[in-house]
């Protein structure tokens, strides 16, 4: 039958069809850290990163000076105490008020006023204490040393400082921040073209410790200062002044950066 026949040969020539498929050429998708990746056979091919940080110090005069001075009262009265202590803070602030803008900024510590037991008893007070602080910002370091002496003669009081330091809004804290992120790009791009490429975009930036570990920047040391006290008012003369130089200031500053490295090109 013709119909049959032209069956079986249509089945036949399926039968000896054979099905190419074409190999692929590779995908590309993310891998578990969110980058881009291609795969070839079993062949990975990642963008090459340099991760690098950053570092710049810069040294600055100071531009502020700290005092601390404190004033005592002792007595077997407490109302004695209280009322010497009011006079012998008042007396600091009115020495510090005589300096005028000298004196950026007059601030009260704590206060106190307490009794003192006689030894062996709980109840039994031998004398009352008492100590108030005052806190004095300067800006004009040419009366400083002045100050400090004079403050130092009065009775029951005790200097310390001056603390050096930084406005919190200085622009050196700014310099150096800048410093250290370009301290940061030429290593990245020192450290691609040792590996013959070239360095690429900025793909992530951030303090120290934020993208890696390791420990943050070291912090800065103990405040320099000069300490004295006076334990009765001393006798009437010229008051001696001191000679304080201004400490000079480090500031430090770091940055991790990680970089794009764009790979060398095909020799000619």
């Amino acid at each position: 039958m013709p119909a049959a026949a032209s069956a079986g040969r249509a089945q036949a020539a399926l039968r000896r069809t054979r099905v190419r498929r074409q190999p692929r050429r590779g995908s590309v998708g993310l891998n578990v850290n969110g980058q881009s990746e291609r795969t070839v056979g079993s062949v990975t091919d990642r963008q090459a990163v340099i991760s690098v940080r950053g570092e710049a110090q810069l040294e600055a005069e100071p531009e502020i000076a700290v005092v601390s001075v404190t004033v005592q009262a002792r007595d077997r009265d407490r109302r004695t105490v209280l009322d010497r202590l009011v006079a012998r803070n008042k007396q600091v602030l009115d020495l510090a008020a005589g300096y005028g803008d000298a004196v950026e900024k007059t601030e009260s510590g704590p206060a106190s006023a307490y009794p003192e037991l006689k030894k062996g008893d709980s109840e039994r007070v031998s004398r009352y204490s008492g100590q108030a602080s005052v806190r004095l910002t300067l800006r004009d370091f040419t009366v400083l040393g002045e100050l400090v002496s004079r403050l130092a003669t009065l009775e029951l009081a005790s200097v310390a400082g001056p603390w050096w330091s930084l406005r919190p809004d200085s622009p050196v804290y700014r310099q150096v921040r800048i410093a250290a992120a370009q301290d940061a790009t030429l290593r990245g791009r020192e450290y691609a073209e040792a590996f013959g490429g070239r360095l690429g975009e900025l793909i992530e930036a951030a303090d120290t410790g934020l993208l890696s570990s390791q420990a943050s920047a070291p912090r800065p040391g103990p405040p320099h200062a000069y300490a004295m006290r006076a334990a009765a008012s001393m006798p009437a003369q010229e008051e001696p002044s001191l000679d304080l130089e201004p400490v000079r200031q480090t500031v430090s500053a770091q940055v991790e950066a990680r970089f794009a490295m764009i790979p060398p090109g095909p020799s000619a």
